[in-house]
């Protein structure tokens, strides 16, 4: 990427002459280079998966999340830089907390994503600083009518609303699996079904030039009492088994 801009990427304040701004662009890259993460927003909740890349054999399981709480009802995944992403966790959950106090009740998801998504553009518009070197997954649900939502913000602070979205090294292949998924099952697709495809998806799409990876997943539906809350150990191993074992089974087939 040395000397892309020629000269235009110095600061993230300077336009190329063809409207570009290449430190934003840079941040998309360091996205891009992440392992994937996704969200889809199912009838009853949403869910939430991450690749977690295994940096050393002497690891922890479970340590450098990549998904986290925002508030009891909505949570959010990272992809990119998880430094970065920890900042944006900590602004939403202020944001949530500020309103909350102030009007008595949680915070719209529409609300709260615009706000995260307006913090992440001041970034880009000041020499001083630079671009969040992240992508975030904002899923919720709504206490009171059960109705799931889910957006994508990215480092330029344009935010997205989805049914379904990944983000990181894999995302154009997730993406298209989504896609799949929701044509082949549509409106009956729940979290508890959604855990095995999710699995298979992330497995699917992992490089096998990578390092070996940890499957993280987290959902908000009504298996968690409509709480953001991990994916319990033995049910998520049983649903990681499944998925590799459909993988199987389709590569026999072909």
């Amino acid at each position: 990427m040395a000397g892309t801009g020629a000269g235009y990427d110095l600061s993230v304040t300077t336009f190329s002459p063809d409207g570009r701004v290449f430190q934003v662009e840079y941040a998309g890259k360091a996205v891009e280079n992440s392992g994937t993460a996704l969200a889809i927003c199912c009838k009853d909740g949403v869910i939430f998966a991450a690749e977690k890349f295994l940096v050393s054999k002497m690891l922890v399981p479970g340590t450098i999340k990549r998904i986290m709480p925002v508030t009891r009802n909505a949570g959010m995944a990272a992809a990119g830089f998880l430094a970065d992403s920890r900042q944006l966790v900590n602004r939403a959950r202020s944001e949530a907390h500020q309103y909350s106090s102030t009007y008595g009740e949680e915070m719209p998801p529409e609300v709260l994503a615009e706000r995260l998504g307006l913090f992440v553009h001041t970034y880009t518009l000041y020499g001083s600083v630079r671009p969040f070197g992240c992508a975030v997954l904002l899923g919720c649900v709504d206490k009171d009518t059960k109705v799931a939502s889910l957006f994508a913000i990215e480092p330029s602070g344009m935010v997205f609303k989805y049914k379904g979205t990944a983000a990181g090294k894999g995302k154009q292949a997730a993406k298209t699996e989504i896609e799949k998924l929701f044509a082949s099952m549509g409106d009956d697709l729940t979290c508890e079904k959604a855990l095995v495809h999710v699995a298979k998806i992330l497995h699917k799409v992992h490089d096998e030039k990578d390092k070996d990876f940890e499957l993280e997943c987290s959902w908000i539906c009504p298996s968690s009492k409509y709480e953001f809350s991990a994916v319990p150990t033995e049910q998520l191993k049983a649903a990681e088994a499944e998925a590799k074992r459909m993988i199987e089974a389709e590569e026999q087939d072909d």
